[in-house]
């Protein structure tokens, strides 16, 4: 196994764990508890993880304020708007190609919030379609990403590796601005 495959591997792991960890429901009743239910598929799992680093993303770029796009902790990093951007543009190129029609990425000339945000979207309703359509039957059908062939699931847990790193680079930025990353908040 090379190496990139046993990060994406790692990755994952480290994705789904706090699925496991969470507690199963408790029973309404003290009768017997009825047969136990299985586990989510490893597709479910990352679609999962995908959605809530998908809402994290969405809701970090809105709680950051329009004229803070530019804010750059040091000169040699990039400004918040450059990591929504970076984010935009590499999930439409990634999972354009899941998807079997590869798109060119654009969110890197734009620099309004409200431009940012739109592309940001855009590039969630491509991975949308991509991470929809995985199933454990074909997540080891080969895709072509942008270091070459992969499976369909190692390309997509390297989509969601490379969001968290970007959500966790964001969510310093906002805390950086007094502003509570969505992932800290509050449960309700």
């Amino acid at each position: 196994m090379n190496r990139f495959a046993l990060v994406l591997v790692g990755s994952l792991a480290l994705c789904c764990a706090p699925l496991l960890a969470q507690a199963p429901p408790a029973a309404a009743t003290s009768a017997p508890l009825a047969a136990a239910t299985s586990a989510p598929s490893t597709a479910d799992s990352i679609k999962q993880t995908y959605n809530n680093v998908k809402n994290n993303l969405l809701k970090a770029a809105d709680k950051m304020p329009d004229d803070a796009y530019a804010f750059k902790p040091t000169p040699e990093v990039r400004n918040f708007g450059g990591w929504v951007a970076h984010l935009a543009d590499a999930q439409t190129a990634g999972c354009s190609r899941v998807n079997g029609n590869p798109q060119a990425p654009s969110a890197s000339s734009k620099t309004t919030k409200a431009d940012l945000v739109a592309a940001l979207k855009a590039s969630f309703d491509i991975c949308d379609t991509a991470y929809n359509g995985l199933t454990d039957a074909n997540s080891n059908d080969t895709v072509q990403t942008f270091r070459g062939p992969s499976t369909r699931l190692a390309a997509l847990a390297g989509n969601l590796s490379h969001d968290m790193e970007g959500y966790g680079a964001m969510a310093v930025y906002l805390r950086l601005k007094g502003i509570v990353p969505p992932s800290s908040e509050p449960r309700r």
